[in-house]
């Protein structure tokens, strides 16, 4: 169950924020910065790295690639990278409900919404190496909308997860169609994989491209055609 899992204080912020609505909480810099804090490695939250098993792991991988575990540099890494992806899969605690928090509106409306250049960042499941770029969502309301910051905030709490491009692209498409039961969705996602930036081929500028489109948008060629019509426009200002 979403939130019922004891998370560290700084992991337990991160998931409110996504949940709701910027400013509501108070999500302290320095907290997900992943120092330690302490001179001697110790946690701010009063565990002992030693004894985590996510640390302990750390220090083996560490000393696997040839390292020295405990040499100054790297002390404090093995909680820092627990943090690190603390923070990075917190989508996995994030409660829908929560996040969509009573933002479904009756509107009568039943143009395409489209919301685009929502930048996100996950991790590939394969390396655990970054992909990041941006998404755009679309909707065609049946008398009921949710509202603007929503829609950046279901894209980020399945990227705070590990995950592929394709299962991402569908997962949030198919969540907006359960929660509104509009008459479509598409959604369209390009990304930058490091797997395959800094390793494997080695190829800087690859961008993948993915797309799930659900109702109108896969039966009705003029729909989708006027969604990725809306796609090429350039943002105001650009």
């Amino acid at each position: 169950m979403p939130g019922s899992i004891d998370l560290p204080p700084h992991v337990r912020r991160l998931v409110d924020e996504i949940e709701t609505e910027i400013g509501e909480t108070d999500l302290a810099a320095d907290e997900i910065a992943g120092d330690t804090g302490r001179p001697d490695g110790s946690s701010r939250d009063g565990h002992d790295v030693a004894n985590g098993r996510v640390e302990a792991a750390v220090r083996q991988i560490l000393a696997e690639i040839g390292e020295d575990p405990d040499r100054q540099g790297l002390i404090g890494t093995p909680e820092r990278v627990h943090r690190m992806y603390t923070e990075l899969t917190a989508g996995y605690h994030v409660d829908p409900q929560r996040l969509i928090n009573n933002a479904v509106f009756d509107v009568a409306y039943s143009e395409m919404v489209v919301v685009k250049d929502i930048p996100f960042y996950s991790l590939c499941e394969h390396h655990l190496l970054p992909f990041f770029g941006a998404a755009a969502v679309a909707y065609i309301p049946r008398g009921r909308v949710i509202g603007l910051s929503k829609i950046p905030r279901v894209v980020e709490m399945y990227a705070r997860r590990l995950q592929v491009q394709e299962r991402l692209t569908q997962q949030v498409a198919e969540f907006l169609q359960n929660c509104l039961e509009p008459q479509g969705v598409g959604v369209v996602m390009e990304a930058t994989h490091l797997c395959a930036v800094m390793r494997g081929i080695r190829k800087p500028g690859t961008v993948m491209t993915t797309s799930s489109v659900l109702g109108l948008f896969r039966t009705r060629d003029r729909t989708r055609a006027e969604f990725f019509a809306h796609l090429e426009r350039p943002a105001p200002g650009a």
